[in-house]
């Protein structure tokens, strides 16, 4: 019997998936714990619906990316740090503080583990940083680092 998987099954399949499975194993198990739908007409017209809503869906989500890459491109985040002697900077920025000062100062929300570049900024100047915002829509913020007086 032919059926579409509404959640991920070990060793069957993943969720919206078409399998095909021995028939009493689809009736008494996975239609009867919710696992699955018989593969009709209907019940297919409905996966292919959802499959397109969701593309729409992930494409406007990159086209949004893409808007905050551009924003991104023109920004400079400016930190003060203690510096030592030799110029060595006393700690670093962290891509936490990265993440609420775009969140405070202009208004856009990254995920701080969306960094490419993971190790915390830790020299005077400016360094450029890149975030995944999307799947192969990568962003780049600049950090610059202004010793402290």
């Amino acid at each position: 019997m032919k059926v579409i998987l509404l959640k991920d099954v070990s060793k069957v399949g993943k969720k919206d998936q078409i399998v095909d499975v021995a028939d009493g194993y689809a009736r008494n198990f996975l239609i009867k714990n919710k696992l699955a739908v018989e593969a009709t007409k209907k019940s297919m017209e409905v996966l292919d619906h959802q499959n397109l809503e969701k593309k729409l869906h992930e494409q406007e989500l990159k086209v949004e990316a893409e808007e905050i890459a551009k924003k991104l491109e023109n920004i400079m985040l400016k930190f003060q740090v203690k510096v030592g002697a030799g110029s060595r900077v006393f700690g670093a920025v962290s891509t936490k503080q990265i993440v609420d000062e775009l969140q405070k100062k202009h208004g856009i929300k990254v995920d701080k583990r969306k960094f490419i570049d993971t190790e915390n900024v830790g020299t005077l100047g400016v360094t450029k940083l890149r975030i995944e915002l999307f799947k192969d829509v990568i962003g780049e913020v600049s950090v610059h680092l202004i010793e402290q007086k």
